[in-house]
């Protein structure tokens, strides 16, 4: 099966650079609709679903080979390589913004900038460092997932969600969660959960946005601040927002903070030519 099919590949929008969207945990590419619209008029877009997530071919996904974060950084690449022009400005909520970080650095000559909504380099605590989750917190999420997947995912979804105005929201993400293959989703929760990326950080020469709601219990800020010292070429921007997903929840905040960044790029010289 080709690249495009496997990840169920959308493509839209003209222009001389493009912006690759990717989603985090449990979502799908439907996430950004509210978002990756407004740039179709000055950039190629991509969105497009991590294998075993959304609309993927759920047969593609290889326990081994998706059994670190490397795995969807590879399939990353392949997706630029065949449907990217121009400069790429790759856009990743939560755990897929790591997986740029680590196309980034394997293949830099394919992604000029990163945009990362929520991330979160490790999430659990380690001495100084504050990731928002003790050893025992993870261990205890990831059992109850293995054991009552849909269970969790009506528990956990509105609070990964926030946006206490926007009750659709959570009842949106909890479906999202719920329509993920359980067996696939545990695997790929212990892989997210799991991993840790500080050494990889410093080895990231590209531009980064980071984007971190002023509320967050996945990525807290503390770890905002962690990544802004750490990446070498980053820019902290807070939105105010309750929750996880500001790209649904605070999409136009969102998109200021991102639009101003694009700005800034030497690449949008040549978007806007």
């Amino acid at each position: 099966m080709n690249t495009r099919n496997r990840h169920h590949v959308h493509i839209a929008g003209d222009g001389p650079a493009t912006i690759v969207f990717a989603h985090g945990f449990g979502c799908d590419q439907n996430m950004w609709r509210l978002m990756a619209p407004a740039y179709e008029d000055r950039y190629r877009t991509i969105r497009y679903d991590l294998v075993g997530s959304g609309m993927s071919d759920l047969s593609a996904y290889d326990r081994e080979r998706h059994g670190s974060l490397q795995g969807h950084a590879d399939d990353l690449l392949e997706v630029i390589r065949d449907g990217a022009q121009g400069p790429v400005v790759f856009v990743g909520h939560s755990v897929s913004a790591m997986i740029g970080l680590l196309a980034g650095i394997k293949a830099p000559e394919l992604i000029d900038a990163h945009v990362m909504l929520g991330p979160s380099p490790c999430y659990i605590n380690d001495g100084d460092y504050i990731g928002g989750f003790s050893r025992a917190d993870i261990d205890s999420l990831l059992e109850t997932m293995e054991g009552n997947y849909l269970g969790w995912s009506s528990t956990m979804a509105p609070a990964i969600m926030g946006a206490p105005g926007q009750p659709e929201l959570a009842e949106e993400l909890t479906n999202s969660f719920c329509r993920t293959d359980p067996d696939i989703a545990a695997h790929f929760a212990r892989v997210t959960f799991l991993s840790d990326n500080r050494a990889d950080l410093p080895k990231l020469q590209a531009p980064v946005l980071v984007l971190q709601c002023s509320d967050d219990i996945i990525a807290p800020r503390p770890v905002g601040d962690y990544l802004q010292r750490t990446l070498p070429n980053s820019t902290l921007r807070i939105i105010e927002n309750v929750g996880h997903c500001p790209h649904l929840s605070a999409p136009s905040a969102s998109m200021a903070a991102m639009d101003e960044f694009l700005e800034a790029l030497p690449l949008h010289d040549r978007v806007r030519a």
